[in-house]
């Protein structure tokens, strides 16, 4: 029987895969047409209740965690690239 921290880990490496695409487009288009900035505060905040709900529930979750982490980075680097072209497009 297949522990459900692997159905969870698959999750978050799908949505994973998602991030350095987004963060490409972002960085070179130097436009936010199409990105909402809400969006991307709510997802950073579910990452971040993932990690603590990890490190309360299962703190030996380390492979969890550690995507759980990777993904938060990709949307925080995708958050500033977002505010980069709102300072470019005033410019």
């Amino acid at each position: 029987m297949l522990h459900p921290e692997f159905f969870e880990g698959i999750m978050l490496i799908c949505f994973g895969m998602a991030w350095p695409v987004s963060i490409y487009k972002t960085y070179k288009a130097r436009r936010n047409e199409g990105k909402s900035i809400h969006f991307l505060y709510v997802i950073l905040i579910g990452y971040i209740s993932g990690i603590i709900f990890q490190h309360l529930s299962n703190p030996k979750a380390i492979l969890i965690m550690s995507l759980f982490i990777l993904n938060s980075c990709m949307i925080v680097i995708d958050i500033i690239l977002f505010y980069r072209n709102e300072w470019l497009m005033k410019r």
